[in-house]
């Protein structure tokens, strides 16, 4: 129930957000989101063995979104200088032994959570930025339903034991026909609106092209699950945090969009590249 009613109140605000708000307010959004579950990260870190600086990290995540809203161009090379950056600071707050492993956690936050999710004002700045950005929850969150249901009614095989022992082929799979499923009626919505004149959602190009993106977008987020299902029990944790009521921590919450958001940024690039 806490759940269920976590995501009642949480969706509607980030449709909100996708339809109506400004650049800056989703890129503000994004970076909040962002730093929390760069917070829980670094505390998994911590637990691994590391001892990672985190003023420095959050200050770093906080750059990476002021670049991409002023700047996007230019996010490779801060990037590179706050890896550099990093490395000497740890070279001299850290002990010898543990300067490579302070720098490595905390140069894949940078990459993990904030190159990774600086995508999602990128996405919604393009021309149908609020048909990409619902396109990407949607895949994401009728993906994670429909594993949900399928795998503990018909599962049976296991996908990733090691890993997440719950989790099953059967569940991906209807994962996957789940996220074709709500693109198809996305698809299907968007030209019955546009036959009445009404242009708030616009999927240009073939129906293929969008169903495959469709099962990408969805591989992408099982994965992001998985990877953060791992370096959970690396830490030796269950969840990242409890911040959200029946969902755990905020990491927990976004790591499925971890690896699909920067995918649909690219393939976005891509297709404008060819």
């Amino acid at each position: 129930m806490k759940r269920v009613l976590t995501a009642l109140v949480l969706i509607p605000l980030v449709l909100l957000l996708v339809f109506r708000g400004p650049f800056w307010l989703v890129t503000l959004v994004a970076a909040v989101v962002a730093e929390l579950a760069t917070w829980e990260y670094l505390d998994l870190a911590d637990k691994s063995g590391a001892k990672t600086p985190r003023i420095a990290v959050l200050i770093g995540i906080g750059l990476l979104f002021l670049c991409a809203f002023f700047r996007p161009e230019y996010m490779a090379p801060l990037l590179a200088c706050l890896t550099f950056l990093i490395l000497i600071f740890c070279s001299f707050r850290s002990p010898l032994q543990r300067v490579l492993p302070d720098t490595a956690y905390s140069v894949f936050a940078l990459v993990y959570l904030g190159l990774s999710l600086t995508t999602l004002p990128l996405l919604s700045a393009q021309e149908n930025g609020a048909s990409l950005l619902l396109l990407l929850f949607a895949t994401v969150w009728t993906g994670d339903i429909a594993a949900l249901y399928v795998g503990r009614s018909v599962g049976r095989h296991k996908l990733a034991p090691t890993i997440s022992p719950k989790k099953t082929w059967e569940g991906s799979l209807g994962s996957i026909a789940g996220s074709i499923l709500i693109t198809l009626l996305l698809l299907r919505l968007a030209d019955a609106l546009a036959a009445h004149g009404v242009y708030i959602l616009s999927y240009p190009g073939t129906l293929l092209r969008w169903l495959l993106l469709a099962v990408v977008l969805n591989v992408a987020a099982q994965l992001g699950d998985l990877v953060e299902s791992a370096i959970k029990r690396g830490a030796g944790v269950k969840d990242s945090g409890s911040l959200l009521p029946g969902h755990g921590g905020m990491l927990d919450r976004i790591d499925a969009l971890l690896l699909a958001a920067p995918l649909l940024w690219y393939a976005q690039l891509a297709q404008q590249a060819f």
